[in-house]
Formats: C-alpha cells, structure tokens, sequence
C-alpha cells in the first residue's frame, strides 16, 4: 500500500477544522472527502447500527474525526471510540474501523488512508467495497488483506463480542437482524425467542398473555432508552394501553434501527 506524503507540511492544523468539516487533514494539507452517494449513505447508518449496538462496544460512531497529531485528522466511516478524553477531535487512531468505497472512490487517497491508519496504531480495519461485487476487504497490521464475501461473517473479537455477517454492513434487513441480536444480548436475551419464553413464564402467573405483554412492554422501554430515544407522555400512554404482544415486539424491533420516536411507532 502507497505510503506517499505530500512534499512539505502544510499550514493548516487539527484545530483549523470545524466539526462537520467535509474535509481531512493530511501532514498540515486539507484533503476533501465528497459525499457518500446512494450506494452508500443508508449502508453506513445501517454498518453503524450493528457496531454500536454489539455488546462489547460503549461508544462509536459515523464519521468520527481522530487527530493522531496536529497535523493529521482522519475521519473513518465509522469506528469504536474511546469513552472517555477531552472534547474536539479524537486524539490518537481508532483500534477498530470500518471504510466504505463507493462510486467515484478515489483508490490511491484510500490505500494512503489504510496506510497511515494501520502504520500508527489502528489493529482492525474492514474496508467496504459496494462497486462491483459487494465485499469487505479485511485489513490488519502486519497481515496481508483478506476479502470476506455475502454470507459470511467476519470477526474481531478484541473490539466486538458478536459475529458481524457480512451482509449487515450494507444490506437494512441483516443490519436490523443482527443490532436486534445484539441489543437483546445486551439485556441478557439470547434472542426474541427468549422475551417470549419469559413473557409465558409470567403469564404462568399472571396470566399467560398479560405477562407476555408486560415483558414486551419492559423490553421496548429499554431499548429506548438503550438507543437515547426520547418519547413524550403521549407515547408512553401508547405504550401502556396497546394490549397486543406482537406489535410490542414490532415496536421493539422498529426501536432497534429508529432515529427517533415517530419511526418507533410507525405502522408496519
């Protein structure tokens, strides 16, 4: 992979960008990252969706701005970001990180890219490539890419507790199967299947379906507040009056991918 540096630093520093800057700064030198197209603006919220979720990640992002130095700001597509540091750019590189390449990619900044990010510390980065047949290209310090295709998984057990197939990271139906997986484990569920069993073991005792509907009612809560989705004393009237367990479970499901409450509560 290019190394290649510009000829001199530039005059511009970490502290020159603004947050949201649609550019990245290369050795003091601003380079322009251009707008995800349609072939990958719903595929990253959809990747993101399944790396936030995963039980063994605390925080990550889209689009997050890392500053190894003052010279340098990288912006993956997304990556696991430390809890905690000071506000402004992230210092340092992600461990963990995913990269889309779409249409109009421009391949020699992206292997300088995977370069410097692998160089100064990141151990993990999948790089996915929705030109062509879709894949991942798996990169790590000191080993040779690998590529993983459609119906595999890929695994990075240092930063994810779960499997991520290899479909989710573009495609909205694995993506919401897999943060639904995860956001369920996350509250010790193996999987809705385990919310069922345990709305009929209250039901035993409080009536089969008013205990299938209260744990219903007890996941959708937590999920929201999981995912930081506020909902008005409107909706949790909703929430407490709907007597049927399946479209609790929806609103679950729809809870696991929602950006906000409307999108919780739309109809199916």
């Amino acid at each position: 992979m290019s190394t290649r540096k510009l000829s001199a630093p530039g005059p511009f520093r970490a502290s020159h960008l603004p947050p949201g800057s649609d550019y990245e700064l290369v050795d003091g030198h601003p380079v322009r990252c251009a707008p995800t197209g349609r072939d990958g603006d719903g595929a990253i919220l959809d990747g993101g969706s399944v790396i936030r979720s995963d039980p063994k990640v605390r925080r990550a992002g889209v689009d997050p701005g890392f500053a190894p130095d003052d010279l340098n700001v990288r912006a993956p597509d997304i990556a696991i970001i430390p809890e905690d540091g000071p506000p402004g750019w992230i210092r340092g590189v992600p461990g963990f990180a995913v990269q889309y390449a779409g249409v109009g990619q421009d391949e020699e900044k992206l292997q300088e890219k995977i370069a410097e990010l692998l160089a100064r510390g990141t151990r993990v980065l999948w790089v996915v490539r929705l030109v062509g047949p879709r894949r991942v290209e798996i990169y790590q310090p000191g080993e040779p890419f690998r590529v993983a295709t459609s119906g595999e998984e890929l695994h990075a057990p240092e930063f994810l507790a779960n499997p991520v197939p290899v479909d989710a990271l573009w495609d909205a139906e694995a993506a919401d199967r897999a943060t639904l997986r995860n956001l369920l484990e996350r509250f010790g569920y193996r999987d809705i299947d385990a919310v069922r069993e345990e709305g009929r073991d209250e039901g035993r005792q409080q009536g089969r379906q008013e205990g299938h509907v209260a744990a219903a009612r007890a996941i959708l809560r937590r999920v929201l507040v999981s995912r930081g989705i506020a909902v008005d004393a409107a909706d949790e009237s909703r929430i407490d009056a709907e007597p049927d367990a399946a479209v609790l479970e929806r609103w679950v499901a729809q809870a696991a991918v929602a950006t906000g409450a409307a999108e919780v509560f739309a109809e199916g």
